[in-house]
C-alpha cells in the first residue's frame, strides 16, 4: 500500500508547481532547478497575480500567497474615470456636450451671416457716397441729414441694447437692426465723402486685415479677454474725454498729429472690443453670449468694424493732409 504523502498532487499544484515538487524519494534526472516563485502580495514581475494593477475576475482561483484584500472593490472600465454603473451618465453627459456644441455652431454662423449682410449694405452705401459725385455733394450740403441718422442710430441702439422683448422677438429683431444698419451706413458714407478715396480704399483695406487677424486670433488663443470688461470700459471712457478735448482743440485751430493720435488711440480701443466681443460669441471663455441672442452678438461686432473703419480712415486722413 502506498501512504497517504504518496498519491498525486491536485491538478492546480501539479500545474503551478515544479515536477516532482512533493516527492522526495523520486530522483530528478536534469539539474537541480531553481525553486518556485513566490506569488507574494508585494508586486512582482509582469503577469504574475502579484503586481499591482492585475486582479483575477471574480469568482476565479487566487493564487496561493494573493491576499483576497488586495482584490479593487471596483472593475476597471473603458470608460475614463467612470464606473460601468455610471455609464449611462457619461452617454448623457457626452450628448448634452454634444448638444451644446452644435447649438453654439449654428449661433455663430447665424452671427456671421447677419454680420455680412451689414457690412455689405454698409460699405455698399460708402462706395456709392465716395465714387458717386452728385450723391458726395449731397451729403456734404445738407449736413442735417447726417444728425437725422444720428438720432434715429442712436435711438434704436438704446432699444436692442436696453430692451430684451424687442431684441428676441421675430420679425420685429430683424427690422429694428435693419433700420440701424441703414443709419450707421448713411452716417459712415457722409463721412467718408469728406476724405479722398484712396484713403477710403486704405481704410476699407486694413479694417478688413484687423478683422480677419482678430478672428483668426480669438478662435485659436487661450487668453481670456472675456475677463477684461472693466478695463475696456475704463479705455472707453479714457477715449471719450481725448475725444471731448480733441474736439474742443481742433475747432480752433486744426492739428493734424492730435487728430490721427486720437484716431489711433480709438483703432486700438475698438480692436481691443472687437477681440472682446468675438470671444463672448465663441462661447469658451469665462463669459459667453445666450445663443438666443444672435442680434445683440451681430449688432456689436458690426459696431466695432464699422467704428474700426471710420478711425482708420481718420487716421489715414490726417496723415494725407
Amino acid at each position: 500500500m502506498t501512504s497517504k504523502t504518496d498519491d498525486p498532487p491536485p491538478y492546480e499544484e501539479a500545474v503551478h508547481q515544479p515536477k516532482y515538487g512533493n516527492y522526495p524519494n523520486q530522483q530528478q534526472d536534469g539539474p537541480t532547478l531553481p525553486p518556485p516563485p513566490s506569488y507574494s502580495p508585494s508586486p512582482g514581475p509582469p503577469g504574475y497575480w502579484g503586481q499591482e494593477g492585475v486582479y483575477p475576475q471574480a469568482g476565479s482561483w487566487a493564487a496561493p500567497g494573493y491576499s483576497p484584500s488586495r482584490r479593487p472593490t471596483t472593475i476597471p472600465t473603458l470608460s475614463a474615470g467612470v464606473h460601468a454603473s455610471d455609464q449611462g451618465d457619461m452617454d448623457d453627459f457626452m450628448s448634452s456636450q454634444w448638444e451644446s456644441t452644435a447649438v453654439r455652431h449654428s449661433f455663430i454662423r447665424k452671427v456671421y451671416l447677419i454680420l455680412t449682410a451689414q457690412l455689405a449694405v454698409t460699405f455698399s452705401v460708402v462706395a456709392v457716397f465716395t465714387f458717386v459725385k452728385p450723391v458726395r455733394l449731397f451729403v456734404i450740403r445738407y449736413p442735417g441729414i447726417y444728425w437725422a441718422s444720428f438720432v434715429v442710430y442712436f435711438m434704436v441702439y438704446c432699444i436692442l441694447v436696453c430692451c430684451k422683448g424687442p431684441r428676441r422677438r421675430f420679425p420685429w429683431n430683424l427690422v429694428l437692426l435693419g433700420v440701424f444698419t441703414l443709419a450707421l451706413s448713411y452716417m459712415s458714407g457722409t463721412i467718408s465723402s469728406y476724405y479722398e478715396t484712396k484713403a477710403v480704399f486704405l481704410a476699407m483695406g486694413i479694417t478688413a486685415i484687423v478683422c480677419i487677424a482678430v478672428t483668426i486670433f480669438c478662435f485659436q488663443t487661450k487668453v481670456d479677454f472675456t475677463s477684461c470688461g472693466g478695463l475696456l470700459c475704463i479705455a472707453s471712457v479714457v477715449l471719450m474725454i481725448i475725444g471731448i478735448v480733441t474736439g474742443v482743440v481742433l475747432s480752433f485751430q486744426y492739428v493734424p498729429w492730435l487728430h490721427m493720435l486720437y484716431a489711433a488711440i480709438g483703432a486700438v480701443i475698438y480692436t481691443l472690443f472687437l477681440v472682446y466681443n468675438t470671444q463672448l460669441l465663441v462661447g469658451n471663455r469665462e463669459l459667453a453670449i445666450n445663443p438666443e441672442e444672435y442680434i445683440f452678438g451681430a449688432l456689436s461686432l458690426y459696431i466695432d468694424i464699422v467704428h474700426i473703419f471710420l478711425f482708420v480712415l481718420q487716421v489715414g486722413g490726417a496723415a494725407t493732409e
